[in-house]
């Protein structure tokens, strides 16, 4: 059997090491092997995967690696790989480099030639897929959520369009305001569920339409990891067509209408809601604001 494969930890080798989402009896036998004999561990937060060292009885080096230090830590991680050491790679919670640290190290690691080695753990998009009780034969992972601006406004217009399943990552403070903004977007009836502290003493899991859900979450204080499952547009529902709407905004643009004038056209000739009309308008490059 290949060493890199089995529970024997092979030198000169990045594994990247998948830990539990929230309770520690979910961690893997083979993944708490790894961690017990790598010569050093890089971690999210080393206060947290120090909590987790210490239930293992794993006596290894720990170093930080998050997206403030990540570029930094690159030569140090490369040069133990060079001197021959084992390396493992975690993140506070789940798989390292999935909407995680670690992807920036990892290709450098690569691109040295040096071995990667996957640890499987947990997982939050599939432990709330499998109790959302959506298809997820296809699905689309959809990362955090944008905080502001075009991204956004691009982000909830994939989300309307998706035929599959989505899982979305969110803040807790924030998954009241975007349920509600996601219900004035057109996807009050879609179909959702919320699913909160996963595996912890907590867990909660929500299931409604996105305009139930929201009117639940506007008087919360939530706390914990939240991940969030939407049903995908039911066919034949695909709306008016994107490119076709950009296009006119751009005219409208071009002709030096400013963002709530156009907001206004594409609501009254594309049959737009306001707030669908006004998110394409903040995705016209040049367009003059409304200040």
């Amino acid at each position: 059997m290949n060493g890199k494969r089995g529970t024997r930890v092979v030198t000169g080798t990045l594994y990247v090491v998948g830990t539990p989402i929230g309770n520690l009896d979910d961690m893997p036998g083979r993944a708490a092997h790894i961690l017990r004999a790598a010569d050093v561990c890089y971690a999210e937060d080393t206060r947290r995967t120090g909590t987790l060292l210490a239930r293992l009885e794993a006596d290894v080096p720990l170093r930080s690696l998050h997206r403030h230090n990540e570029r930094s830590r690159v030569d140090e991680l490369l040069a133990h790989l060079e001197a021959g050491r084992s390396v493992a790679l975690v993140s506070d919670a789940g798989t390292p480099t999935v909407s995680d640290p670690g992807r920036r190290a990892l290709a450098a690691v690569r691109a040295a030639g040096y071995d990667v080695c996957p640890i499987p753990g947990p997982s939050a998009i599939l432990a709330a897929l499998s109790v959302s009780g959506l298809p997820a034969d296809r699905f689309l992972f959809l990362g955090f959520v944008p905080r502001r601006g075009r991204a956004r406004a691009a982000w909830i217009d994939d989300l309307r369009a998706c035929p599959d399943t989505a899982v979305v990552f969110e803040a807790p403070g924030r998954v009241g305001a975007l349920l509600e903004e996601l219900s004035h977007a057109g996807l009050s009836e879609r179909h959702a569920v919320v699913c909160r502290e996963m595996t912890k003493l907590h867990e909660e899991i929500i299931a409604g339409s996105v305009a139930e859900l929201a009117a639940d979450w506007a008087s919360r204080t939530a706390r914990g990891e939240v991940t969030l499952v939407f049903a995908g547009a039911p066919a034949g529902n695909e709306g008016p067509d994107l490119a076709v709407i950009m296009e006119q905004a751009r005219h409208l643009s071009r002709a030096g209408l400013r963002r709530r004038e156009i907001a206004d056209r594409l609501a009254a000739e594309c049959g737009l809601s306001r707030n669908e009309a006004y998110r394409v308008s903040l995705r016209v490059e040049g367009t003059p604001s409304d200040d």
